[in-house]
């Protein structure tokens, strides 16, 4: 499932085994989460809180304080076999995002660039070199991820 909002776009990926919403944004610069959402969707994530060397963030919201960074591997379904990136994500207190935030940071690290074209998707280039292409003008994620998902269920 695909959501499209000005420099944005928002997927479905699949982390701890569990939908989660995967928002692309090419105007951030570095990948966020907020504990909020964290506090609501991933049990005992701070156990997992690595320390971090920024402190202060600014939105157009106002400034944000970082607690640490999180590190999450990201399973993002694709028919031609799934996609699997780890981006670390600052942990910030007082944001308020529904999900977690892939800034331009990693958008680079993992050559992922939102085409803007008649039929939007995005392209990856993975660990073999080969470009991948994610369609998200329609729920084109949603069938791939509930049949990873239901690999988990069922065994």
């Amino acid at each position: 499932m695909a959501y499209i909002h000005q420099a944005a776009t928002k997927i479905t990926v699949c982390i701890y085994n569990a939908h989660q919403p995967l928002i692309i944004d090419s105007g951030a610069h570095f990948s966020i989460v907020a504990s909020e959402y964290l506090d609501n969707n991933l049990l005992h994530w701070e156990k997992k809180l690595l320390p971090t060397k920024a402190k202060n963030f600014k939105s157009a919201s106002g400034k944000m304080t970082s607690i640490g960074t999180i590190i999450k591997e990201i399973i993002i379904p694709h028919r031609e076999g799934n996609i699997r990136i780890s981006p670390d994500f600052v942990v910030l207190e007082d944001a308020h995002i529904q999900g977690f935030l892939l800034g331009t940071d990693h958008q680079i690290m993992y050559s992922i660039d939102i085409q803007n074209s008649e039929n939007m998707h995005i392209s990856i280039v993975t660990k073999k070199e080969k470009k991948i292409l994610i369609d998200i003008s329609h729920d084109y994620n949603q069938d791939p991820l509930e049949e990873f998902l239901n690999q988990f269920q069922e065994g």
